[in-house]
């Protein structure tokens, strides 16, 4: 059994069992890992909630449930894990009826992204550089500098990079480019148009002698597998700590698509880039380009105000 399910409820819980098989399915059925342990935590959660047995699940403790949380955006995601969860377990007899069919989405307003800024990207990268030339680099450490710069250059989520191979990367001189799968098995190619980036990207190739296989491996001798998201996201937030800046290593995706619509990149190429389903994600970047322009016409208006007086 799930070891963090274990730790969290114990075996004894009557849901426990459920949520770990509920979880496997998932894996064999190719959610990512990322969706997997949300889930599982939001299940989670939800059990630590309800007690009793999966056959006796109805509406009200799940209203119950959604009700306590204080912002919406978490109660949606909660929701979708549990409707996931109970949908399954109709499917497989251990439930009559679905509760989540007598309860209403929640709605969820957008929220802008919070880009980082890009001069505190800068402070958290020159961190990794700890101030060497790059072929001086501990291979670790500019195995790092590939990955936060890969998702700052691309605009890839951190647990797409982790997921690269050698096999994913094109290196013909002035058409470099790299290949990125993203959620549900889609796949998009991203231009690297990045000179910096692009010769980095190669000395580090050169330097661990990777010629196919996971570009970013958990083991610097080569010899381990993919690194994961979890240890980047430690490994980032560590080198955040030592910059004394506090940026999410999502926000690198949203600094990346901010620059390029303010830079006056087209609302299409910026989608394609990203990998977003539809237009209408990509456009809240646009309107947090907004935001940016009310912010530049309040500063003028303050230096107006101060050369009056």
């Amino acid at each position: 059994m799930d070891p963090v399910i274990v730790e969290q409820l114990g075996r004894a819980h009557p849901l426990a069992r459920h949520l770990d098989d509920f979880l496997t399915d998932l894996a064999n059925a190719g959610a990512s890992a990322h969706t997997r342990r949300a889930y599982r935590g939001d299940l989670i959660a939800f059990a630590a909630h309800y007690g009793e047995e999966l056959g006796e699940l109805t509406a009200a403790p799940v209203r119950a449930f959604l009700a306590e949380l204080a912002e919406l955006s978490p109660a949606s995601r909660k929701r979708a894990a549990v409707a996931s969860c109970a949908k399954w377990a109709v499917r497989h007899d251990l439930l009559a009826a679905n509760p989540m069919d007598r309860i209403d989405t929640v709605k969820v307003p957008k929220r802008l992204p919070r880009p980082a800024a890009a001069a505190d990207v800068a402070k958290v990268l020159a961190v990794i550089r700890s101030r060497r030339p790059r072929k001086d680099l501990p291979l670790d450490r500019l195995r790092d500098r590939v990955l936060f710069e890969t998702a700052y250059v691309c605009g890839a989520r951190a647990s797409e990079v982790c997921g690269l191979y050698v096999e994913d990367l094109d290196l013909r001189l002035d058409d470099e480019h790299v290949r990125i799968h993203g959620k549900g098995g889609s796949v998009r190619t991203v231009l690297l148009d990045d000179r910096g980036y692009v010769t980095l990207l190669k000395l580090y190739l050169t330097r661990a002698g990777y010629a196919a296989g996971p570009l970013l491996r958990a083991s610097i001798n080569g010899r381990g597998g993919p690194l994961s998201y979890d240890a980047a996201h430690h490994r980032w937030q560590s080198y955040c700590a030592a910059a004394r800046i506090e940026i999410d290593i999502h926000q690198l995706r949203h600094a990346h698509a901010t620059e390029l619509i303010n830079a006056g990149v087209s609302i299409e190429a910026v989608r394609r880039r990203l990998g977003h389903a539809s237009a209408e994600t990509t456009q809240i970047y646009a309107l947090l380009d907004d935001k940016v322009a009310d912010a530049e016409v309040r500063a003028a208006r303050r230096r107006r105000g101060q050369s009056i007086h």
